[in-house]
Formats: structure tokens, C-alpha cells, sequence
């Protein structure tokens, strides 16, 4: 495959191999889950990607200056030095071309961007995300103040520019915070989210909404921890941290129930409304802790037969390790994007589960990042 070069890719610090031959990657990653993991299983081959570029259909950009100039691009790692960045071989390419369209536009409509250290400007980020099958596409203007008094001019010329944006929403976050998103948004065109299918279903994705964002592999992704837990109609299952409930939904039509639990609330209520879309009936979707929540449900009387576990970088609570521990599903399929504490969970669940299978997916091509699902079961007489 031929390798390609960024001008960006020193200063940036996202794309950690990109000077790799992506087979030489793909070996990389393959050792290290092997040193992390072989311990609970031998791992399957790393699933690459065909084409593995401008896979990330999620792009946000910081807006800063730089000369007198208005500047966009990503943070140079572990900084809040902007490095500019026009085309990046990660990201999606209208996404990269509409947000240096309004970098363009910000002059003439007097937006300036946000300093964070005079605490003075309007525009901090743009974030777009683009639907992979759908092709719909949303813009999100990050700002630091509400009142913007050229929206609707802004946004008309925007779409006259870029007519396949789908919508465009404004998201108002003036705290001093790491976090790009703010918790108050309003819409100025659209209907303030889109659509994208994964696995043969439609989801509705808001500016908030966790999706993944390389859906070629998520839907590889899925579909290895799917058939991992070889459903056959009769379970029950607990898709525990189930955002917006893709993997709950996609698992639905070979089980008996679904149940997806998450603390995010607007995603839950994504989730709800992406089970009505698809007129999924044996799904249902609660705002709580799981660890608390499977601890609830098992006190009931009611014990889920599968778990999916899909939990953050950080890996997965004491709290819900433990409540596994004691309610002892069946099996637990687990999804991790971080092999390092997928090791130290797994050491705690091997009280109760042996490890049958692990496969690596590379989610992030030309980064360090890999994703592992595993296949835990349940040890003779571990429930007893």
C-alpha cells in the first residue's frame, strides 16, 4: 500500500505511525495486545482496514490567531498550541473543506476566534461530524457567548457554499474547560442531528451523541463481538455503557431482550429514539450506573445471560467489575480501546470467567490506539 506523508506530522503528535509501512502498524499493534494479553487467550490476527485513510467521520478543529490571522487545526499533543491544519489523511474530506470554509468566512462576518488566555473572541472550535452511508453531515460552531448576531446570515451563506450540509447547530460552552462541547446548544438549521446506518440499522446522531468514529470498523468491530456471544434468540442481554445503544440494537434481533444501561442521559434518550426508528420492540434503555443498575436488576430476580461491556479509556469500575462478580452472567463480551486496562480487568473477572477469545481491531489506523474484544465465560461451578 502506498504509504502517504502529512506536512503536519511532526508538529501534530495524532498520527504516531504514519511514517509506517501500515503492515509494519499492524504488527506493532499485534505485539503489544500479545505481550498485554496473552496471558488470557492467544489473540486472533489484528483486523485491519483496506483503505486506512480519512476514516474518522467525527472532525473538530480549535479556532485561534496566529499573525492577525484567523487559524484552525488540532492541539500539538499534550499543548494548547494550535498546529494549523487544512487536510488531514485521518479525516473525513468535506469535513476538512468545510471547516476551512469558515475560517474563510470569519473575517467578513467580524467572528473572531477565542482566546483562551485573554478570555476575549466568540469562535473556539468546529466540530462536523459526517454520516459514513448517509452522507448527511452536521456542523456544530463551538462559541463562548451565546447571542450570535449573524447567525442567520452566517449559516445561509454557509449552505450556499456548502449545500450538503445537513444541519448546523450552535453550541455555547464559555467555561474554562478542556471539554469542547457545552451543555446548552440551540439549532439554526436543520433539525439539529443526522442519520447514519451501521449494520443495516439507522441511528440518529446528535452534537453530543457518542458514536464511533471510524464506522467501517465499527461495524467489523460489532459484528466480531456479536458473533462472539452466539446468540441464539433466548437471552437476555445487558449492554452496559450503551451510549447512544448501538451495539444493544445491533445485537437485538438474535436476542431475546436487550437492556442498555448508560449515565448519559442525552444519549439514553438517543438510544430510545434509535430503537423506535428501527422498530426494535425487545429493546429498553436506562439512565443509571450499571454496576448499580445489574445489582438492582439481580436483587429482582433477574439475571442477564450475556453482557456487552464497552467502557472508556480508563477502563471499566471496581463497582461494575465486582457486580459481574457477583451476578455471574453466562458470558460478558467485552469491547476495549485500551488493552492496558482491559489486562487489569480481565485479571479481576478471571476469579469468575476464563478467557476464550480476543481479536484486535484497528479502529485508528497510523496511531497507537487498538481496539480488543474478548470473550469471557463463565467457569464451572464460579456461580455456585
Amino acid at each position: 500500500m502506498e504509504q502517504k506523508t502529512c506536512p503536519a506530522f511532526k508538529k501534530c503528535g495524532s498520527c504516531q505511525m504514519l511514517d509506517l509501512p501500515y503492515k509494519r502498524q499492524l504488527m506493532i499493534k499485534q505485539n503489544r495486545v500479545k505481550r498485554l494479553l496473552s496471558k488470557f487467550a492467544k489473540p486472533e490476527k489484528t483486523v485491519g482496514m483496506k483503505y486506512p485513510y480519512h476514516y474518522r467521520n467525527k472532525v473538530q478543529a480549535a479556532f485561534g490567531s496566529a499573525g492577525g490571522r484567523v487559524i484552525s487545526g488540532v492541539y500539538q499533543s499534550s499543548s494548547h498550541k494550535i498546529v494549523p491544519v487544512d487536510r488531514c489523511l485521518l479525516e473525513d474530506v468535506a469535513a476538512d473543506k468545510i471547516i476551512c470554509e469558515i475560517r474563510k468566512m470569519c473575517p467578513s462576518f467580524k467572528i473572531k476566534p477565542y482566546d483562551e488566555v485573554k478570555e476575549t473572541g466568540f469562535l473556539r472550535h468546529v466540530l462536523v461530524r459526517r454520516g459514513f452511508s448517509s452522507g448527511q453531515i452536521m456542523v456544530v460552531l463551538v462559541t463562548a457567548k451565546e447571542p450570535f448576531k449573524s447567525a442567520e446570515s452566517f449559516v445561509n451563506e454557509l449552505v450556499r457554499r456548502r449545500p450538503d450540509i445537513t444541519t448546523v447547530v450552535q453550541n455555547i460552552n464559555g467555561g474554562f474547560t478542556s471539554l469542547v462541547l457545552g451543555e446548552k446548544q440551540r439549532v439554526l438549521y436543520g433539525k439539529g442531528y443526522i442519520e447514519d446506518e451501521l449494520c443495516g440499522l439507522t441511528f440518529k446522531i446528535s452534537p453530543r451523541s457518542f458514536y464511533q468514529i471510524n464506522p467501517v470498523q465499527t461495524a467489523v468491530l460489532y459484528n466480531k463481538a456479536i458473533g462472539y456471544a452466539n446468540l441464539n434468540g433466548e437471552q437476555t442481554v445487558l449492554d452496559a455503557y450503551c451510549g447512544i445503544g448501538t451495539i444493544g440494537l445491533c445485537a437485538a434481533s438474535h436476542a431475546k431482550e436487550v437492556i442498555g444501561v448508560e449515565l448519559n442521559a442525552d444519549a439514553v434518550n438517543d438510544a430510545k429514539q434509535n430503537a423506535e426508528i428501527n422498530g426494535i420492540k425487545n429493546a429498553r434503555f436506562f439512565c443509571a450506573d450499571a454496576g448499580e443498575f445489574l445489582k438492582e436488576t439481580a436483587a429482582e430476580g433477574n439475571r442477564p445471560d450475556v453482557v456487552f461491556m464497552d467502557p472508556p479509556r480508563a477502563g471499566s469500575s471496581k463497582r461494575f467489575l465486582n457486580s459481574l462478580l457477583e451476578i455471574m452472567p453466562q458470558k460478558v463480551v467485552y469491547i476495549s480501546c485500551n488493552p492496558e486496562t482491559m489486562a487489569r480487568d480481565l485479571e479481576t473477572l478471571k476469579k469468575g470467567y476464563t478467557v476464550k477469545k480476543l481479536c484486535p481491531v484497528d479502529m485508528f489506523p497510523h496511531t497507537e490506539h487498538t481496539e480488543v474484544v474478548a470473550l469471557l465465560e463463565q467457569k464451572e461451578n464460579a456461580a455456585e
